[in-house]
């Protein structure tokens, strides 16, 4: 916008100024058409009588005489002859040619290609003195005169661009502010805008945004509340009711009702997985992730994979490469980084292929890549990985949340989840990609 600004409004005021100075041009050049005709007129009027006294004191000759034929000569802007009634040339200048003028014989202006003339009559209308100016010194005139009205226009243009844009930028710089000031709004900052440093034209919109920012705040804060107090209340009947069913197969003897109790008993571990990833969730939305004090991630890589590999049913499925000297100091939220990283884990271990390990690797770069091996995924799908219960085309069992709890916690932590299939140096699988 500022730059159309800028390029309409310098536009506008050059056009302006180009016309005004043609307007000026045009009538520049009828005011030195009116000096050159009024200086003509009065010089044929002040030479007429010194003319034709002159001839008068002369002897009758038939051939013209050439005034100044003695003395120094000089280059004459006007020139003149003095005809009779017949057309012949009695006496002219001495810049001026013998031959008769172009004009009639009668008093007044007259135009040729090259020349004004005026001409002026004497002697009971016997005797005609003409004096031509030439065209060429008033097109000379005009273009000078033009000239000093546009060239400074050039220089101008340049200056009338920047300071344009300084004007608009500054005008437009609280439209800037309130931009950027919506454009940080999102899930986790959903702070009111204010009015504070804005012009009276934009207060209408920042407290408007402000109205929305707060219902939405209010909706998203009742949706969370809700969320996490149904999945923190429902992990203990939960609990108690999944133990209940342990007991119950321990006591039952192997046949259909031990089958369906195993069946209830499976049910009951996906609903309290279920509980546990809407408190995650719960947490990302809510703002973890920045951290104002720098921690080390390598330990916590170390001691995630750790713990799944000590679970029997992932023993043998899951290697872990730091390379040496790596670092992972970054200045986020312990908790938010380790929730992150055990989701990509145990997706990679749900989801993958039993014949090949998950690797998971941390690097010098700033970055930690968990990868398995499994069926390519389409670029289509993976951009839709990250919606919420949105899951691939998989048998496994999922809630569909891991990927997006995930990809939220990630960009509060200031970093971004990059999803590749297939994997890095191998025709299949699937790799996410953390990088700070």
């Amino acid at each position: 916008m500022t730059r159309r600004l800028m390029l309409w409004l310098t536009g506008a005021t050059i056009l302006f100024w180009f016309a005004a100075a043609g307007f000026g041009a045009l009538v520049m050049r009828e005011e030195f058409d009116e000096v050159f005709d009024s200086a003509l007129q009065e010089t044929a009027q002040r030479l007429l009588p010194l003319v034709v006294n002159d001839v008068f004191q002369r002897e009758q000759s038939t051939d013209p005489f050439r005034m100044n034929d003695s003395g120094t000569e000089h280059a004459e802007y006007l020139t003149y002859q003095l005809r009779d009634k017949d057309g012949r040339v009695l006496l002219h200048s001495h810049d001026a040619l013998p031959e008769p003028l172009a004009a009639p014989l009668k008093r007044g202006f007259y135009d040729t290609p090259t020349h004004r003339i005026y001409t002026e009559v004497a002697v009971s209308g016997t005797l005609f003195l003409q004096v031509s100016d030439p065209l060429a010194q008033r097109r000379e005139a005009m273009l000078e005169g033009a000239l000093t009205l546009f060239l400074p226009l050039l220089a101008l243009v340049p200056l009338s661009m920047a300071a344009v844009w300084l004007v608009v930028r500054r005008s437009l710089a609280p439209i800037r502010t309130l931009r950027d000031e919506i454009g940080a709004r999102d899930g986790g900052n959903l702070s009111p805008v204010g009015t504070v440093g804005l012009p009276a034209e934009l207060n209408t919109i920042a407290t408007s945004v402000d109205r929305l920012l707060e219902r939405l705040r209010t909706s998203l804060d009742a949706e969370r509340e809700f969320a996490a107090n149904s999945a923190h209340e429902l992990r203990t009947p939960i609990a108690g009711a999944l133990a209940q069913t342990q007991r119950l197969i321990a006591e039952l003897p192997e046949g259909a009702a031990r089958k369906r109790a195993r069946n209830i008993e499976k049910a009951l571990e996906n609903l309290a997985h279920l509980a546990e990833k809407l408190l995650q969730l719960s947490r990302a939305e809510s703002g973890i992730g920045v951290s104002d004090r720098s921690v080390d991630l390598v330990p916590v890589v170390r001691l995630l994979t750790e713990e799944f590999e000590r679970k029997p049913d992932n023993a043998g499925r899951l290697t872990l490469d730091v390379e040496t000297g790596t670092s992972l100091t970054r200045k986020v939220d312990i908790d938010a980084f380790a929730i992150a990283l055990r989701n990509l884990i145990e997706n990679a271990l749900i989801h993958g292929s039993t014949d090949s390990p998950v690797k998971v690797v941390a690097g010098k770069n700033g970055s930690i890549i968990v990868s398995n091996g499994g069926a390519v995924i389409p670029p289509s799908e993976l951009a839709q990985l990250t919606t919420r219960f949105k899951r691939g085309k998989t048998e496994a069992e999922g809630s569909g949340l891991g990927l997006a709890i995930a990809a939220t916690l990630v960009r509060r932590m200031g970093g971004t989840l990059e999803f590749r299939s297939p994997a890095s140096d191998r025709e299949d699988g699937f790799e996410a990609t953390i990088r700070f």
